[in-house]
């Protein structure tokens, strides 16, 4: 019997704004896209347990393409494995929309196709009170 919660996907888009600049070239730190893995993480829980459980850790974290003061982000969690408290997520920072100064101060584009910046798998953990016996 498959769990219903694999396959679970949760997509949060975000405007990256200035103030996050972090870098020349209005560059956003990479640590930027993981406090967003975080919060779509958080929704996962929520929605598979009804907790918000808590980040494990991350592994094979790949930063490739810049993230821009700017940009509008989609970051997307995938759960791809249900243990009895944990759940692994496949997580994808991308692009979907970038910010054009060399044309103007406030043009900006759609990018197609979008630009895959950041991915990662994620292991998070709900309490044992909430998690469901497989």
């Amino acid at each position: 019997m498959t769990d219903q919660r694999l396959g679970l996907t949760v997509t949060h888009r975000r405007y990256v704004p200035y103030s996050h600049a972090h870098y020349a070239g209005n560059l956003v730190d990479g640590a930027y896209a993981l406090a967003l893995f975080g919060d779509v993480a958080t929704e996962v829980c929520i929605r598979t347990d009804g907790d918000e459980g808590l980040f494990a850790g991350y592994s094979d974290v790949r930063f490739s393409a810049p993230i821009r003061a700017g940009d509008v982000v989609e970051v997307t969690a995938q759960v791809s494995r249900v243990g009895t408290r944990s759940r692994t997520l496949e997580l994808s920072c991308v692009v979907v929309c970038r910010g054009c100064p060399d044309r103007s101060a406030s043009a900006a584009e759609v990018l197609d196709p979008p630009i895959v910046a950041v991915t990662a798998t994620g292991t998070v953990v709900v309490p044992a009170s909430v998690s469901r016996e497989e």
